[in-house]
């Protein structure tokens, strides 16, 4: 614990947490690898309160409910935070020449957050929002769909290696949501975490 000149405990200020953006989309088919494949990553910013269903947010959709989807996987949330590390690697493959923007919503995350990590939370914790309660469940696996979101075919691997997964939230108290809101970070039985979990899933996306 630190100490204050005057010898008294120091008190460090709680860290920032706060919802960015609220992104939905409807599953779409996109052409990939030759094919035309179905998907949900393709997510617009709205605006506004957003109703939260027990099966995620109003206007949502997923295309594979094994991925995303579901009363575990209602609601997929990723931190802004690592949105420098993908910019810098579209430009490391010359996509930055082509388009250097990535908006929110770019990863197929319903919320984009501020001051929340991946390493900072475990299954069962929750986000107490002004109007709803998500609970923390499991990490995103990455996919092919993933790579054709980044748009190289190495993204998977690095979202492997990074840990900068993004992670599922089920409702666990419906209501709405809007952007711009502060959120609380609540402990739940903290017996296994998020970074744990991911590593699990990752060995064959490692080979």
């Amino acid at each position: 614990m630190e100490l204050a000149d005057s010898g008294a405990p120091r008190v460090k200020p709680a860290a920032v947490r706060r919802l960015l953006s609220v992104q939905v989309g409807a599953a779409r088919r996109i052409p990939m690898g030759g094919r035309s494949v179905l998907t949900g990553m393709v997510k617009r910013p709205v605006g506004g309160p957003v109703p939260v269903l027990p099966l995620g947010l109003l206007g949502d959709e997923q295309a594979d409910l094994s991925i995303h989807g579901g009363l575990e996987k209602a609601v997929y949330a990723y931190p802004a935070e690592h949105y420098a590390f993908w910019q810098a690697a579209r430009r490391d493959q010359g996509l930055g020449l082509i388009d250097d923007s990535l908006p929110h919503g770019s990863l197929g995350e319903n919320l984009t957050l501020q001051g929340l990590l991946e390493s900072e939370l475990w299954a069962g914790d929750v986000l107490k929002f002004p109007a709803c309660e998500l609970q923390v469940r499991v990490p995103r696996e990455p996919c092919h769909k993933f790579n054709a979101a980044m748009g190289f075919a190495r993204a998977s691997k690095m979202m492997a290696h990074s840990g900068f997964c993004g992670f599922y939230l089920s409702v666990l108290t419906p209501g709405s949501i809007s952007a711009g809101e502060g959120f609380e970070l609540l402990p739940g039985r903290r017996s296994v975490s998020i970074t744990q979990l991911f590593a699990a899933k990752m060995g064959k996306h490692l080979k």
